[in-house]
């Protein structure tokens, strides 16, 4: 588990602070002007970083079917790595104009391209490491691992607040957590370097034959239904989860009127206990199946985002923005704790890493990267309500796949657990 997700910390700190220093950095790539208009430049390239990701989740997730989910997971990281950096020593637009936006868009796109990958070697990973009856358990330290990084990124946001000056916040301080992660980085190419290879890959590149058909778009073809429900599924969850993650900051700051130090804070306590509740989730879903959890993450988006986003939009008080925070996240558990393990439970081992990270990364470069240009595209029009029917609308269309899609939970992913439960299902049919 730790293996499998650290790497996901290091590489989702780097993509969560630049989210979170955005307001700080935002006029140092792009002429003073009105502030809204600079975050909407900012999460332009946001956005852009998404785009990137269907190129790596294809060029990555083939690369885990062929070379391995260790080699991959090992790959990620060092790109992560090398995009932090680049973001952290980038000029500023008063020193050489645009160019330093330039490099800002390069460094974002490499992020893209790294997550693009990571998120669908790391969930094959865990899920194939994981002993039947656990995956979901365990599975769910991605997501945990995930928040963790933002956690982390959070943190150093409010001690940066509380022991720098808004000046030298927007003047150099919002460099340093991007120092940060580059350095951690190394860390985690060190430790991935020590992983063992998962038995299901082990098994798959054992038999020696299609060898030149692993990851290939041609078997993920032969695959399209899984493919597709992916995206269905993925659509939904992932316009929440970055609603109330990567833009929540944003949102309390800019529309309920909240400091920025007190609107960091509210965010940081909220991913706290939302990961906490992620392994409980993911080990509820080994019990009862995946579908259930599903199905009440849909039904809870769809229903409960217009009023919490209305009521967030009017709280003026830090209880008051925490609770309501914390009631958003809840809801998203029931997609967050499992999502990984449903898609690498749809896939056999030979293009299964594939089959995870290209539909996912398609989905989240329709959806999730969009998110937080579409809701202040929404604001700056004056119809910020608009976003949230927005929301509330693709998890209407996730759940009808929740609804109609086939439970995952019991899914062999290796020949021998195939073997075994086709032979227990010809025995219990005997007797």
């Amino acid at each position: 588990m730790l293996g499998g997700s650290i790497g996901n910390l290091v590489e989702w700190f780097d993509w969560f602070v630049y989210a979170s220093f955005a307001t700080y950095f935002a006029g140092a790539f792009f002429p003073k002007g009105n502030d809204t208009a600079q975050l909407l430049n900012t999460a332009g390239i946001f956005a852009v970083g998404f785009f990137m990701r269907p190129i790596g989740g294809w060029l990555l997730g083939r690369y885990a079917d062929r070379r391995g989910r260790k080699a991959a997971l090992t790959l990620t990281v060092t790109l992560m790595s090398a995009s932090a950096l680049l973001i952290a020593i980038a000029p500023t637009y008063d020193q050489v104009g645009y160019f330093g936006a330039f490099i800002l868009l390069v460094a974002r796109l490499l992020q893209g391209l790294s997550v693009g990958g990571e998120y669908a070697a790391s969930a094959t990973y865990l899920t194939e490491a994981s002993q039947p009856g656990r995956r979901g358990f365990v599975s769910s330290f991605q997501y945990v691992s995930m928040t963790m990084g933002q956690l982390i990124g959070l943190g150093l946001l409010i001690v940066l607040q509380r022991t720098m000056s808004d000046g030298e916040l927007h003047s150099y301080g919002w460099r340093i957590p991007f120092i940060v992660g580059a350095v951690a980085a190394a860390v985690v190419f060190w430790l991935r370097r020590n992983l063992l290879e998962t038995e299901a890959y082990t098994e798959e590149e054992g038999t020696g034959g299609g060898t030149a058909e692993r990851g290939t778009l041609r078997q993920l073809l032969n695959h399209r239904k899984e493919a597709l429900l992916v995206i269905a599924l993925t659509m939904g969850g992932t316009v929440a989860y970055y609603t109330y993650t990567t833009y929540l900051t944003k949102y309390l700051s800019n529309t309920a009127g909240l400091s920025k130090s007190d609107a960091s804070l509210v965010s940081f306590c909220a991913l706290f206990l939302f990961m906490l509740i992620q392994p409980a989730a993911g080990s509820l879903s080994d019990r009862i199946g995946r579908r259930p959890l599903l199905i009440t993450f849909g039904f809870g988006s769809m229903l409960g985002t217009v009023p919490i986003m209305t009521a967030l939009a009017n709280t003026d008080t830090f209880l008051g923005a925490l609770v309501l925070s914390l009631a958003a996240l809840v809801i998203i558990t029931g997609y967050t704790s499992i999502n990984a393990v449903v898609k690498a439970e749809l896939f056999p081992t030979h293009v299964r890493a594939l089959g995870v990270a290209l539909p996912y990364a398609l989905a989240n470069a329709l959806f999730g990267g969009t998110a937080e240009y579409v809701a202040l595209w929404f604001k700056k029009a004056g119809a910020e309500s608009g976003f949230y029917w927005y929301v509330s609308g693709c998890a209407a269309v996730s759940l009808i796949v929740y609804l109609t899609m086939r439970e995952t939970r019991d899914t062999a992913l290796t020949r021998e657990a195939a073997e075994k439960e086709a032979a227990d299902s010809l025995r219990k049919t005997a007797v």
